[in-house]
């Protein structure tokens, strides 16, 4: 229950917004009731079971739906997006709440009563107190809970059932002790009454003492502890249900109808599987054109249902963008394939035209033939012959090659890779590293041990198989050593160096890193959008420009915070044709003046930047005070920090509180005799905060093992990023070399902030690591004789990752030569001096 209401306004000082929004507020309430009470029972009842967890949004949302379909649906999704752990079967939200409804319905009767709603949002209380005393109260439960992160104090909840009769409410200060009492002494005092009680009701002496507490609080201060506990279990974002919406097949009213035309086939099977290929042909006469900047196209959203029986199978979105300039025929295809097994279904298309604002919609039973079953011919005989050849990539998809990970991070030394292959096509395989062929294999299995060096760098390994002709039928890829912030696609098809007449088939395969949502996937054709999907499978067959000229077919991945991925396969290219790999280099330097102080107003002609001993020329200038860091403290907690570790871990906290703001994200990587992912990159301060909490000075120090280590954690993390290192101490046995450590360094392009508590000016070979380390990577070194000394540290280096410059470069040197490329980084004035990475490795 929320705190008691304060007056409104007096009509004439109440604003005409609020007014209006009232109104429409009033307005719309008698028309979800009315939707409610035509729901069906069982929605009707999931109503009442959600109701504390379920925002408005979704209410009206799940209320719009007119199909029971629908509505499962969306219930699936409503449990999914709040699942706390995705990545397992279960549901351990779900499957709690379901529980604690089963238990409130047992115990209450109902759901429809206040005991209830916070037993369903709290659990069970620590004790129950239930009692009378006699006759002198009306019917009482007292329930207790200890502090808990929803309500970090004891929560005390008096319930009573006025006259004996009815539904249990919840107790306030401000109604008086009298209200729970059944004759109250006329004029008695609160005090006087609590005493009453605790003198009668003899069974419980703490029953007097519970009331007291609630009493004692007051009104303000106890509604602020019970909002607490009512306040809904944290839902996610609201963008959810404008996703589900967005999926809809549902035509909106008077919607203007869309001549078109939906055939359905079955070109291929994907093992066990059948590849069902829908094209919807909308007349090119009909469909609206849009006009831009003298640039004409037609542009459709194509939303998709599969249902099997009663149920949603699946669903699925695409969006086509299609020149005018190639639109030749005079029907448009779209075309999209979804990966069903043999049965019976139901398939719903809806097509907007988004230019025409007209709508095509069709419901079609479909029925899926058995895997051994010959295929139906072709319903579409002009599509068919457009698609033969990209169907017909379909028939490598029954022999399929995998590389299965090794167990573990930071794989070195040697390392065996083993595949999965289906289908038995397959009569050789060749493994290569980094593009350089290892091994070929003529007979299974099909393994590979490989040397992968004394440090876990990041490497490429690829396996194609070949039938007994040498042609090549499947392939797989993997990065070893890549951390879980990867984002990457792969083009499968069409595959570099084969010819494609009239079609090809893409598929791509998406890398999203942890805890990242993918939003969706674009194939080009050159450089024109042939199709964005939503949804796997990521394949689209793809129609070619005559003559078999050259062309390019190009995957682009988004994530839902805008940051992209590509990949790029030549087809029908010349077998001379050589792909560079240019390099694009992105330097985050930092410029300092004499007095060491960042010099932020610095324009792009003032840098200059060589390789190697060559000039290049800047493509790229940003001043980069805005952009969002990541920042890791790799913190020493071995036993010889003991003594400074209290004020240490204050300092890390304020350089959080200080320097993280809403788009930034910071980790904390304690380390003593080995390092510890304490906590992940967030932007939480409470997260970090409980991360310091937790530490203790013990055991040695294996400095170098820690910089691997948190170097090898920002794998994958693109941007500005930094370490701050602090140490009292050199290392003492780490698995890694300190030359190792700087190689990895030099090759990972973040920037180490190094901090040296107490290292004496004799404690040379100490103080040149720490130096070395922040030098070649364009971070600062500092040493400190006491930690008090930190604070102003951490500031000084969160200045400098405030007042940061952006250069970026094409380089000249387009060489397959993997050695290291010394950069240069000059800037113009006098006591200027310019901090980035000494160079990189390509």
């Amino acid at each position: 229950m929320a705190p008691l209401p304060t007056p409104l306004r007096s009509p004439h000082r109440c604003p005409l917004a609020l007014l209006l929004a009232l109104a429409l507020l009033l307005a719309a309430a008698p028309l979800q009731a009315a939707a409610e009470k035509d729901l069906p029972e069982a929605y009707r009842q999931w109503l009442i079971e959600v109701a504390p967890i379920l925002t408005k949004e979704e209410r009206a949302a799940f209320l719009a739906l007119e199909k029971d379909y629908q509505r499962d649906a969306f219930i699936d999704r409503f449990w999914q997006v709040r699942d706390p752990y995705p990545d397992t079967a279960r549901n351990e939200l779900r499957e709690s709440w379901e529980t604690r409804v089963a238990e409130a319905k047992q115990q209450f009767g109902s759901l429809d009563e206040e005991r209830a709603r916070f037993y369903l949002l709290n659990g069970a209380p620590a004790a129950i107190l239930a009692d009378q005393c006699g006759v002198l109260l009306w019917p009482t439960e007292i329930w207790i809970y200890p502090p808990t992160e929803r309500v970090p104090e004891v929560l005390v909840l008096v319930f009573y059932q006025r006259f004996g009769q009815g539904k249990f409410r919840l107790w306030w200060p401000i109604e008086g002790v009298a209200a729970l009492m059944q004759a109250p002494f006329p004029g008695a005092s609160n005090q006087a009454l609590i005493g009453e009680i605790a003198s009668r009701c003899l069974r419980n002496d703490n029953f007097g003492a519970a009331i007291a507490s609630v009493l004692n609080r007051g009104q303000i201060d106890y509604s602020i502890l019970v909002g607490r506990a009512e306040k809904p279990i944290e839902g996610p974002s609201r963008e959810w249900v404008s996703t589900f919406n967005s999926y809809s097949t549902d035509l909106p009213e008077a919607a203007a109808e869309l001549d078109a035309v939906l055939t359905i086939d079955f070109p291929g099977r994907r093992q066990a599987r059948t590849v069902v290929q829908a094209t919807v042909a909308v007349p090119a006469a009909v469909a609206g054109v849009a006009e831009l900047a003298g640039a004409r196209s037609y542009n459709f959203v194509l939303n998709g249902e599969v249902l099997r029986g009663r149920r949603l199978f699946d669903s699925f979105r695409y969006k086509f963008d299609l020149p005018a300039s190639e639109v030749t025929s005079e029907r448009i295809p779209l075309v999209f394939e979804r990966f069903l097994r043999p049965g019976e279904y139901t398939l719903i298309v809806k097509v907007e035209d988004l230019n025409g604002q007209q709508y095509f919609r069709a419901e079609h039973p479909i029925e899926v033939p058995v895997a051994e079953a010959e295929l139906p011919p072709p319903a579409d005989e002009e599509s068919a012959r457009l698609l033969a050849e990209a169907n017909a990539a379909l028939s490598t998809l029954e022999n399929t090659l995998e590389i299965v990970a090794p167990r573990g991070d930071m794989q070195s030394g040697f390392v065996r890779f083993d595949t999965l292959t289906t289908g038995d096509a397959i009569r050789e395989v060749l493994f290569a590293l980094d593009g350089q062929p290892v091994l070929r294999k003529n007979r299974p299995p099909y393994s590979v041990e490989l040397d992968l060096g004394q440090v876990p760098r990041t490497r490429t390994l690829a396996a194609t198989g070949f039938d007994a002709a040498g042609a090549e039928i499947a392939s797989d890829e993997i990065l070893v050593n890549a951390s879980s912030h990867r984002f990457g696609i792969r083009l499968v098809e069409p595959r570099r160096g084969k010819r494609y007449r009239e079609s090809l088939r893409a598929e791509a395969q998406v890398e999203v890193p942890e805890g990242a949502s993918l939003e969706r996937v674009e194939f080009y054709l050159n450089e024109t959008l042939v199709a964005t999907l939503y949804q796997e499978p990521f394949t689209q067959p793809i129609v070619l420009p005559p003559d078999e000229a050259i062309a390019y077919v190009r995957a682009v991945a988004y994530q839902v915070d805008g940051n992209s991925t590509e990949d790029l396969v030549f087809v029908n290219a010349p077998e001379n044709l050589e792909e560079l790999d240019v390099q694009f280099v992105e330097l985050f330097a930092t410029v300092l003046d004499r007095q060491n102080r960042p010099v932020g107003d610095l324009g792009r002609d003032a840098f200059s930047v060589v390789e190697d001993g060559v000039p290049q020329s800047i493509t790229r200038f940003e001043k980069v005070e805005n952009l969002p860091i990541h920042v890791a403290v790799l913190l020493d907690v071995s036993a010889s920090m003991e003594p400074n570790i209290d004020q240490a871990r204050s300092a890390a906290l304020q350089l959080f509180r200080d320097a993280i703001q809403p788009k930034d994200r910071a980790g904390l990587i304690p380390f003593n005799d080995r390092p510890t992912l304490a906590v992940k990159l967030t932007n939480r301060i409470d997260e970090l905060a409980g991360g310091l909490a937790g530490l203790k000075a013990e055991r040695g120090t294996s400095l170098y093992d820690a910089v691997v280590f948190s170097l090898f954690y920002f794998n994958g993390v693109k941007g500005q990023r930094a370490i701050v290192l602090l140490s009292d101490g050199k290392d003492e046995n780490s698995r890694f070399s300190f030359d190792q450590t700087l190689d990895f360094a030099r090759r990972a392009g973040v920037a180490i902030y190094t901090i040296g508590l107490g290292i004496g000016r004799t404690e040379l070979e100490t103080r040149n690591v720490l130096k070395k380390l922040a030098e070649e990577t364009g971070g600062r070194s500092f040493f400190l004789k006491e930690v008090e000394e930190l604070s102003a540290i951490y500031g000084e280096i969160q200045r400098e990752l405030r007042s940061r410059y952006l250069i970026a470069y094409q380089s000249t040197n387009t060489s397959k030569d993997l050695r290291f490329r010394t950069v240069d980084l000059q800037v113009a004035g006098s006591g200027l001096e310019a901090k980035t990475m000494r160079g990189y490795y390509p």
